[in-house]
């Protein structure tokens, strides 16, 4: 005997809430399994499931390519504060294939100030990681009690320098005439 299972009502505006979380907001956090913070990272949604690119000279995924499960935080367009949490499992998508095209193209989409945007998925296909976050089929997460804050990434770049003692006068002299 064949057993069959049917959505609940709530499993299926749990999975609308996520899809429609996801397609809004092109910032999500993720949290890879076995480590400790999130970290925000740029997606889209492709297929039923939330699409990343990174590594190589793209945003660094901090070993999301490396895991099975990630722990992903979506917030709200309008008001920016968190409004889903869910369990996805993690699979890297192979160039060359119909879902890592599919990906592709919709993540081309997304990517902002490109410096290749023609022979940007070939470029993705030589020294990135795509990655599928599916949702995974279980009750929503309950939302994190922490703010999600991580130190800053080790960096070449600096801040300014304070402003010249002599800055002020001279701005204030040039106004006088």
């Amino acid at each position: 005997m064949e057993r069959t299972t049917t959505a609940s009502p709530t499993d299926f505006l749990d999975r609308a809430l996520v899809e429609e979380a996801a397609k809004k907001s092109g910032l999500l956090w993720v949290r890879p399994a076995g480590q400790s913070h999130a970290r925000p990272l740029w997606h889209a949604w492709h297929d039923g499931a939330v699409v990343v690119v990174g590594d190589g000279s793209e945003q660094p995924l901090h070993g999301l390519a490396a895991v099975t499960s990630a722990a992903i935080t979506l917030r709200s367009k309008d008001k920016w504060g968190r409004l889903v949490a869910l369990t996805a499992t993690v699979t890297r998508l192979d160039p060359g294939t119909p879902a890592w095209d599919g990906a592709v193209e919709e993540l081309k989409g997304k990517r902002l100030n490109a410096p290749d945007t023609d022979t940007i998925g070939e470029r993705w296909a030589r020294e990135c990681h795509v990655l599928r976050l599916a949702p995974v089929d279980a009750p929503l997460a309950p939302l994190p009690d922490d703010d999600l804050a991580a130190a800053p990434l080790p960096t070449a770049a600096t801040t300014r320098r304070p402003v010249p003692a002599g800055l002020p006068k001279l701005l204030l002299k040039r106004r006088g005439r």
